[in-house]
């Protein structure tokens, strides 16, 4: 009876508030974030799983007791796989697409209902759309290929189902796809092959990216998102360009890039018309994040850290954990999201309320009542 009565209130509130209502998050002037027509920032988390344990398994609604608690604490935001990592996840949305967006309306609503926001990244593994439609991964690129149309069609239900709900804050595209590109040792790292997954029994050089197919992929994603979402924000999802970036692209070298071929670098990753910018903040990369605050400001765009933190059960990791919090706010990043909130599959990261990284909940929540008191 449970079961059936959550069921029922998905389907009526899925979709949340009447048509047409505005965002409650938008890109505002000089790379700043409003809220209401107010500046903001705000530091949230990544949830990665919410919607993947229930895609998985119908019963499993425990996505609902994580958002209570993101909720309680303050946190305001997640960031999240809004789709199957692989191939085989995706079955049900092929051959059952009422069940998969009743699963995904429970999502939706629950998070609303609980007062926390949704970034759902709509593609988040960069090999699984071009498995699905059983084409190589730089079909990506091809505007008429199926790979392309796969994604103009998941982008139009996704969006339009879920563009009247103000607990979406932005749409992004996937994780970390120009991390893959133009790699000087590309063939050691194709896209991984399991069959029992869904995926080929076999890679080529047409499954290797380059920076020019990434700018199309985004670029694509950004037209089409629009056509149905005139205000959100659009994000890539990626990380920091890597340090060679550059050198990948005009000499296949792994040549450290100077600062002015990582402001290139970055500016050419997030295209138009995508309109903020996505970067990943690990400790690698900490040393990068005031000249990306600052690139991003030029170009008028917000900077999403979509992801920071850093790995271990001991007190360094915590410390790491402050240090990046103070840097984002030094550096007045808009938005940001720690990695990751319970997902019991990568316990280096997991923070979950009773665990040993769990004060890193409380130093975020710190965070969003200094920067929003």
């Amino acid at each position: 009876m449970k079961r059936f009565l959550v069921m029922v209130a998905c389907l009526a509130l899925g979709r949340g508030v009447p048509a047409g209502a505005e965002p409650l998050i938008l890109a505002g002037p000089n790379g700043t974030v409003l809220k209401e027509g107010k500046p903001f920032r705000a530091v949230g988390v990544n949830y990665f799983d919410c919607f993947l344990r229930t895609l998985l398994d119908g019963d499993d609604t425990s996505y609902d007791a994580g958002f209570a608690t993101l909720g309680a604490r303050g946190i305001p935001f997640v960031r999240f796989c809004a789709t199957g990592f692989w191939p085989r996840e995706m079955q049900l949305y092929l051959t059952n697409r009422a069940e998969y967006f009743r699963r995904l309306d429970g999502v939706m609503h629950s998070a609303q209902k609980h007062g926390v926001g949704l970034v759902p990244s709509l593609f988040w593994f960069y090999s699984t759309a071009p498995d699905i439609v059983g084409e190589p991964v730089g079909e990506w690129a091809n505007p008429r290929s199926k790979t392309q149309a796969f994604m103009r069609d998941y982008v139009r239900e996704v969006v339009t189902r879920y563009r009247d709900n103000p607990a979406v804050w932005l749409w992004e595209f996937g994780n970390e796809y120009a991390l893959e590109a133009s790699l000087p040792n590309a063939v050691e790292h194709r896209p991984p092959v399991a069959p029992q997954l869904g995926t080929p029994t076999s890679r080529s050089e047409r499954d290797q990216l380059t920076f020019a197919m990434v700018r199309e992929i985004f670029a694509a994603f950004g037209r089409e998102v629009r056509k149905y979402d005139p205000r959100r924000m659009i994000v890539t999802g990626d990380s920091f360009p890597r340090v060679s970036a550059w050198h990948q692209e005009h000499e296949g070298k792994w040549t450290g890039d100077t600062p002015e071929q990582f402001a290139e670098m970055l500016g050419l990753v997030n295209p138009e018309p995508i309109n903020a910018m996505s970067v990943h903040l690990y400790a690698v990369d900490e040393s990068r994040l005031g000249q990306a605050a600052q690139d991003a400001r030029k170009l008028n765009k917000p900077l999403f850290v979509g992801e920071f933190g850093a790995p271990g059960q001991t007190p360094e990791a915590e410390q790491v954990c402050r240090r990046q919090l103070q840097a984002i706010r030094d550096n007045q990043v808009p938005l940001a999201a720690l990695w990751v909130f319970d997902f019991k599959s990568q316990k280096e990261f997991n923070v979950t309320t009773s665990n040993t990284r769990s004060n890193q909940l409380t130093l975020v929540a710190e965070a969003n009542r200094e920067l929003s008191p």
